[in-house]
């Protein structure tokens, strides 16, 4: 009898080892489903705007980062091992498909542009895919943490400064980062006030809400205040820029141009390592008490998929966001049902207000992305780890400037050479502390000052050396 109950268990898990879905719609109750419920309404409410935004940083459509947070959202809500993910895109993800597109597609052709984000987002998906037949989920332990943080710096403010024209109402011809800079400078002149206005009333609603009412969506509150003031003062006759028309319905099928993967390659790759370091991140990240922890390789297959199949729905390439998923997490989500319900919310959108979303002046939408984006920079991550390890400290302000000088996709390649210097350097140079016992415990900790009372057995120290 035992040997049938084992053998019964072993075939679940095999059953339920491709479908993650399962073991957790095995006795789904009312409960759970309020709480998904809840969860999925309020990280809608987050991944629209935001989604709208990232879309923007990448140079596509609007509507393009509300395609990416349907069809992999919900291929990832089947197949993602992990029960709180927000799966759509990040600011990382988008800034380098900028890259990418920049690089291939002359500005203004909306067509190649769309063309080149589905085939870029296809190999991104191949990639992971291949990572996950490779079984390569362990690379994500080999990147170091501090060199992931003067990354993402880097990236955040390369954003903020790509946005600064759309807040202030001009163009700038797009380059180099300082290129940027002195561009900005020089044409201060031509700001539009009114755009500013707004965008400076968006960036203080959106920072002020989220620090003084952290419960209520504040790029949504922005959006839909943009769009009220949009349409009742009749902004675009101020020459204040809208977002304009945003086609409505379900994103039609796109093939994609095999004749670009020679060039897009080496970006897909890059790309593809950081979705998946960003998702396998935010996934263990938020992990309740009893749920499972998000499986690496399981992840490469789930991220793969999601993006392979998502291409030809006109994406841009896809990852687990970490500020989506800390809403999705804080507001209750149980099961990946709550993922399910925010693609829902994010069809009726495409289906039914697509019409007023066109009415939102760009500067509002700018300024949820450098609302987004400021998190980023994070001075206190820095100082936290300088006064941990001060050689830590240098690596992630080498990766910051690399990303800053020379580019984004340089920078990965940067960010990743500095990881594996760290490990060897760390493997050559292993922490030795002197420790001593609390006094009349069993407890030993390194010496310092701060507890001179503490046991210091000499002759053991004398013996080590």
């Amino acid at each position: 009898m035992r040997h049938m109950h084992e053998h019964k268990e072993a075939v679940t898990g095999r059953l339920n080892k491709p479908w993650p879905v399962l073991p957790w719609l095995q006795g789904y109750g009312g409960k759970t489903f309020r709480l998904d419920l809840v969860a999925g309404l309020t990280a809608a409410a987050v991944v629209i705007p935001q989604a709208m935004a990232y879309a923007s940083i990448a140079g596509l459509p609007v509507q393009v980062g509300l395609y990416t947070a349907l069809v992999p959202m919900i291929i990832y809500a089947i197949l993602g091992t992990s029960r709180t993910m927000s799966f759509s895109t990040t600011s990382t993800i988008a800034i380098l498909t900028a890259a990418e597109l920049a690089a291939v597609v002359s500005q203004g052709d909306q067509v190649a542009l769309l063309t080149v984000a589905s085939t870029l987002a296809i190999l991104v998906g191949a990639f992971l895919l291949l990572a996950c037949i490779l079984r390569l989920g362990f690379i994500a332990n080999f990147i170091s943490a501090p060199v992931l943080t003067g990354f993402k710096a880097g990236i955040g403010l390369v954003i903020i400064i790509d946005q600064i024209p759309k807040l202030i109402g001009f163009q700038i011809d797009k380059g180099p980062f300082f290129q940027n800079i002195v561009s900005i400078v020089t044409q201060l002149g031509q700001l539009h006030v009114p755009t500013m206005v707004i965008g400076l009333l968006a960036i203080v609603i959106v920072i002020g809400l989220g620090h003084f009412l952290p419960r209520i969506p504040a790029p949504l509150i922005v959006v839909v205040l943009g769009i009220a003031a949009s349409g009742l003062l009749n902004l675009k006759q101020s020459d204040v820029l809208v977002l304009g028309h945003i086609p409505a319905g379900l994103p039609a099928p796109l093939l994609p141009d095999i004749s670009l993967v020679g060039k897009l390659r080496p970006g897909a790759m890059g790309i593809a390592l950081m979705s998946f370091v960003e998702s396998i991140a935010a996934g263990r990240a938020f992990v309740r008490h009893g749920e499972p922890r998000p499986n690496a390789n399981r992840e490469l297959f789930a991220l793969g998929v999601a993006n392979l199949a998502g291409g030809f729905f006109r994406i841009l390439p896809a990852g687990g966001g970490t500020s989506q998923t800390a809403v999705n997490y804080r507001a209750g989500a149980r099961t990946q049902l709550a993922e399910v319900v925010t693609a829902v919310i994010v069809l009726a959108t495409l289906l039914f207000i697509a019409s007023l979303i066109g009415l939102m002046p760009q500067a509002v939408l700018a300024a949820i992305v450098v609302a987004a984006t400021v998190g980023l920079l994070s001075p206190k991550e820095f100082i936290a780890i300088l006064t941990v390890r001060r050689t830590e400290f240098w690596w992630g302000l080498v990766a910051f400037v690399g990303v800053v000088i020379l580019g984004t996709l340089q920078g990965i390649l940067v960010a990743i050479a500095i990881s594996v210097l760290t490990m060897f350097y760390i493997a050559n140079h292993p922490p030795i502390y002197a420790v001593g016992r609390k006094r009349g415990t069993d407890i030993f900790r390194p010496l310092s000052p701060e507890h001179p009372e503490d046991e210091n057995f000499s002759e053991v120290v004398d013996c080590a050396y």
